[in-house]
């Protein structure tokens, strides 16, 4: 196959071309992260014994359709680390814009010492199917089993089942946060909608 050539020009636009053009600069390595994190940044709820907790949560993905799966990142240095591995459930909910603030306060805390629900106005309320509470100023949360715990040792990886769903149908559009590095957020833009065989 003939390399393409650039229109106008007759110059072959082959990889040589595309290096001697090129305006890419290396990039730390421990920064990659900032580009592929793919958000929403959201809240994650856990409850064990009496107590409950929450912690701001970024490293996450979906795995499977249906049912729901979600593969997240709890570090063994998180408080919630311990009562997530133990009771298996939690909820993760999806703050919105206003909540930008909070969430960042959220994160920066421990809840060792400190009930972050008090701390920062957020309201607690019963789930249906796990004891780790839903927050009433997120617009939507979602209640999770803990269903493999075979990737946490290496890489604190677990794997959540959404087996219950809430939103708040009030809230249209809602406008979700995603996380930069380094207190660097992005708020999300305007939909286009585009003809697609999948979900």
């Amino acid at each position: 196959m003939k390399p393409s050539t650039q229109p106008g020009t007759g110059r072959k636009k082959g990889i040589a071309g595309l290096r001697s053009s090129s305006t890419m600069e290396e990039f730390p390595l421990s920064n990659v992260y900032q580009f592929l994190e793919p958000g929403p940044v959201v809240l994650l709820s856990t409850a064990r014994g009496e107590k409950s907790n929450v912690m701001t949560m970024s490293w996450h993905m979906m795995v499977e359709f249906e049912p729901p799966l979600v593969a997240c990142v709890v570090s063994s240095a998180d408080y919630s680390f311990s009562a997530l591995l133990a009771e298996k459930e939690c909820v993760i909910a999806i703050p919105t814009e206003d909540l930008a603030p909070i969430v960042v306060k959220v994160g920066n805390t421990s809840g060792r010492t400190t009930d972050k629900f008090k701390k920062f106005g957020l309201t607690p309320l019963p789930a249906q199917q796990v004891a780790a509470p839903l927050i009433a100023e997120c617009f939507a949360n979602f209640e999770c089993k803990v269903v493999d715990t075979s990737m946490v040792d290496k890489y604190d990886i677990f794997l959540l089942e959404v087996v219950k769903a809430w939103v708040q149908p009030s809230k249209k559009q809602p406008k979700t946060i995603h996380h930069h590095g380094y207190g660097n957020f992005v708020v999300d833009g305007k939909t286009i909608v585009l003809k697609s065989k999948m979900p």
